[in-house]
């Protein structure tokens, strides 16, 4: 049976509102390698950095797409690009720094040269030397650039693609994610430092996670007991046209701890006699006009825009297998905060990152989720609060969004019902 029979059977299944997703998609190589190919370096915009992250001519960035190496560089003339870290000779990595500032890019192994655009340059001996060895003599030097993928910003985020054919970035994502973006990004920022997390599970249980505003309020203790986020607060999940991105947002001004205490009733996460010893950690500034104070930005496939309080960040997702990745935060503020609100934004760092005082259960929870499936080849997960179907809630009791994303995958990898 095809790929795509085995989607449409999944399809046409009989069975009441839900989602069920076979367990060995998080484990399975072959999902994995289907992902690289027809996700990753498919019809899909992926994240590569922020326009701040290369501000000046000759600034590079060392970053992938999904598991491919890629540079993003900024040319002489102010243009971004993003091209494959691979030479073009033998394959090694051009770039072995993470970030910083040249010319050119020069590979070690062999001294191959290129621009900032990816187009070669240089190569040593080309001729020969005393009239013997180079190059045959229908050597074509612009035969043998990098890869050169399209390249596209909004909001002063890079995204890169493969597909010479997928549709411009900001149709891609949409008019909701679109204006989310340019909100957070209403003016020119500061970069305020990199965190990295290397977490044994599969890159979609945090990409679920991101989507699931339903685990956000019992999962995490200090986002109860402390009234930035709980699920009886005014906010909404929300999707794209396509399904493919989410946004979840909320408003901690409609928490109402009476309220809120009964309806949790003597859940371990809901204790509003926990105290901090420094309570400033949750002091902050209104920052927005519209009064939200949570934004959890899931952009498929592998970015994550926030606001919580006043840290904003982004977050983007590198795949090593079926069974790793890393997340890499990186934290901003604006370019005119005065000190007081960098101090704000530095101090509520702590609430995210791999030590967070929120996000540290997140990957603890891909985890253990990853432990338990392993070898698990016909069991599958049952995903329906809020209704079982991907629709928008204007509530943040749903698992709505997660089916959106999977409705997405099923479409461009493909999953069956029964084990192959």
């Amino acid at each position: 049976m095809s790929i795509r029979q085995q989607t449409d059977a999944f399809d046409q299944a009989p069975s009441t509102a839900g989602c069920r997703v076979p367990y060995r998609v998080f484990t399975d190589r072959q999902y994995y390698d289907r992902e690289q190919e027809n996700i990753f370096k498919g019809n899909c915009w992926s994240f590569v950095g922020l326009e701040a992250e290369v501000p000046q001519a000759g600034d590079f960035k060392s970053t992938f797409v999904g598991e491919t190496p890629v540079i993003l560089t900024r040319d002489s003339d102010g243009s971004l690009h993003v091209v494959v870290n691979r030479c073009a000779h033998r394959g090694a990595l051009v770039c072995r720094e993470m970030r910083g500032n040249r010319a050119s890019l020069e590979c070690v192994y062999h001294q191959w040269a290129y621009d900032l655009k990816g187009d070669l340059i240089g190569v040593p001996f080309r001729r020969g030397l005393k009239g013997q060895g180079g190059m045959p003599g229908d050597f074509d030097m612009s035969q043998h650039n990098l890869r050169q993928l399209r390249t596209e910003t909004v909001g002063g985020l890079v995204f890169a693609s493969f597909s010479e054919t997928v549709e411009s970035c900001r149709d891609f994502l949409g008019p909701i994610v679109v204006e989310q973006i340019e909100r957070i990004m209403c003016k020119p920022i500061t970069v305020l430092g990199d965190q990295r997390q290397r977490i044994r599970g599969n890159w979609k249980l945090y990409a679920e996670n991101t989507r699931d505003p339903y685990h956000a309020s019992l999962l995490h203790l200090f986002h109860n007991t402390f009234g930035l986020y709980r699920s009886t607060q005014t906010g909404e999940a929300l999707m794209d046209a396509n399904k493919r991105h989410s946004l979840l947002y909320s408003i901690a001004a409609s928490n109402d701890d009476a309220a809120d205490k009964q309806a949790y009733g003597d859940s371990r996460t809901f204790d509003t006699e926990f105290k901090l010893q420094d309570m400033s950690l949750l002091k902050g500034r209104q920052e927005f006009a519209d009064n939200v104070t949570l934004v959890i930005l899931a952009v498929y496939p592998n970015l994550v825009l926030q606001q919580i309080q006043n840290t904003l960040a982004v977050r983007q997702t590198v795949t090593y297998g079926p069974d790793e990745f890393e997340l890499v935060w990186t934290h901003f503020g604006y370019q005119d905060d005065d000190a007081e609100m960098q101090a704000i934004r530095l101090k509520q760092a702590n609430l995210i990152g791999p030590a967070g005082l929120i996000s540290m259960e997140d990957g603890e929870a891909v985890e253990i989720v990853q432990d338990a499936i392993v070898g698990e080849a016909s069991a599958t997960s049952y995903i329906a609060m809020g209704g079982g179907r991907a629709e928008d809630a204007d509530h943040l009791v749903t698992e709505g969004a997660i089916i959106g994303f999977w409705d997405n995958y099923r479409e461009m990898v493909g999953f069956d019902l029964e084990p192959a």
